[in-house]
């Protein structure tokens, strides 16, 4: 959609958005990755080992690329990537705007009860949850996001909104991730 491009590089001066995988980094097929390949300026954190799901880990790769862009930047997390995320927006003052979480997993599904707080953040949160996800119940969704006070979106029975689930390009994902920095 030529649309979205424009808005997209209408924000280019705005915000930096960051691209934050979760465990085994994202494949080509991918929504994170389709959308780097289709916006090049957008940053995505970097990491040794993908297969660790160590959060400080996580949360010092984020560090690293906010370290990089002098604007405010959004971070776009999935899964796990959500949850580091999280983590950094409750442990460290960054120059952070918003943050969009893409199916985040249950923090106790990576015995993170401690690591990840029941508390607002102190950016705007959009969520996207499925009503099937492997790693998130639905009804935990909820809890999440209200806890995070972020808007939840529902979009059915969606896996766990990857590339197995069959989400690529992810027009719709794309469409509301624009209009959240857009309002921010």
């Amino acid at each position: 959609n030529v649309m979205i491009e424009q808005r997209l590089q209408q924000l280019r001066n705005v915000y930096t958005l960051i691209l934050v995988p979760g465990l085994r980094d994202s494949d080509e097929y991918h929504w994170q990755s389709c959308w780097g390949r289709r916006f090049p300026f957008w940053r995505r954190i970097q990491q040794k080992n993908w297969l660790e799901p160590d959060i400080e880990n996580w949360v010092s790769a984020i560090t690293r690329e906010l370290a990089l862009s002098p604007l405010p930047a959004i971070l776009v997390g999935h899964s796990f990537g959500a949850l580091a995320s999280c983590r950094l927006l409750q442990t460290r003052r960054v120059n952070v705007a918003g943050v969009v979480m893409v199916a985040p997993a249950e923090p106790a599904f990576f015995g993170l009860e401690e690591a990840i707080q029941p508390a607002s953040l102190p950016v705007p949160c959009l969520m996207f949850a499925s009503r099937n996800d492997p790693l998130m119940p639905f009804s935990r969704a909820q809890f999440w996001a209200a806890c995070w006070e972020g808007h939840l979106i529902d979009i059915g029975e969606a896996g766990h909104i990857n590339a197995e689930s069959g989400f690529g390009e992810w027009p719709y994902g794309l469409e509301r991730l624009t209009e959240f920095c857009e309002q921010l």
